[in-house]
This record gives structure tokens, sequence and C-alpha cells, in this order.
């Protein structure tokens, strides 16, 4: 079951989508009261997605693009830089940790885990295990992803 924060998210999107732009702002504000979450019906995101706490401290730019199955942790930061025009573009199977920052005109490919407090402004390949401040890649051969981690974390609060 979705948390009531991807809920009121996927609500907000419905409306966007169907051209109800300020129904759907006020439903993404109602988010940010309830949830702290910044999740707007206007980024695009797969099916799948994963907030944790409920979407705690989560902003999201209005222009991201995230994939499929992805799992986003509390107070994580997705926007742009001050000089882009572009925002994160987010691939499929994408474990993004708690505290971490992504910005900037970056590609995140698919498989790929992001570590807690990680701040990411520079792209990153598929199959890959970033950590650190600024970011290092750790691994470039994940053979697991983090939808195995679903089984552990019945009810989404991780």
């Amino acid at each position: 079951m979705n948390s009531p924060a991807i809920q009121l998210f996927r609500c907000s999107q419905f409306f966007y989508r169907r051209g109800f732009r300020r129904t759907s702002y006020l439903v993404n504000v109602v988010n940010r009261l309830f949830f702290s979450a910044w999740l707007p019906g206007s980024a695009r995101v797969g099916e799948g997605l994963i907030v944790g706490y409920w979407g705690l401290g989560i902003v999201i730019h209005n222009n991201t693009v995230i994939g499929k199955n992805c799992w986003i942790c509390q107070n994580v930061t997705i926007g742009r830089n001050f000089s882009d025009r572009q925002v994160p573009h987010i691939g499929d199977n994408v474990y993004i940790g708690a505290g971490s920052v992504l910005f900037g005109e970056i590609t995140v490919g698919d498989n790929v885990f992001i570590g807690s407090n990680c701040v990411v402004n520079s792209s990153i390949p598929d199959n890959c295990t970033v950590v650190g401040n600024p970011m290092r890649i750790v691994s470039t051969n994940n053979s697991k992803n983090h939808i195995e981690l679903r089984a552990l974390d019945k009810g989404g609060m991780m």
C-alpha cells in the first residue's frame, strides 16, 4: 500500500494532467502541510515510488523525471542548480539515501544506490553505488537492486 504522501501526490498528478493546475497545487500544499513533502503533480514519476517515513522532508523540483520502482528516503532534495536550466533525470530502480541532495543537469542511471547524505552534482552511470560529499563511485557492479529490500519493509516506513 502506498503511503498517504504518495496517494496525495498521485491525486495532485491526476489533476495536473487533466489541466486543473490550481487544484493540483492545492493538493500539493495539503501534502506539504501534513507530511512536509513537496511532491508536485507536474513531476513525472513512474510507478512503484516509495518514500521513507511518508515523505518527511522530501523536496522534488516541478520538472523532475523519476523512473519506475524508485525509493526516496526522508530529507532528500532533488532540484536544479542556480545557473542550470534542467533538473535531474533519475532512472529506474534507484535508491536515494536519507539526507541526499541531487541537483543540476545530471542523469542518474538505472539500478543505482545513492548513500545517505550524498551530494550528487554529476551524472551517474547504470549499476553504480555512490557515497560521500562530494560523491564518489564506490561500486560499478550492483548485482542486486533495492527492490529486494522492499521485502524487508512491508510498511514502507524505512
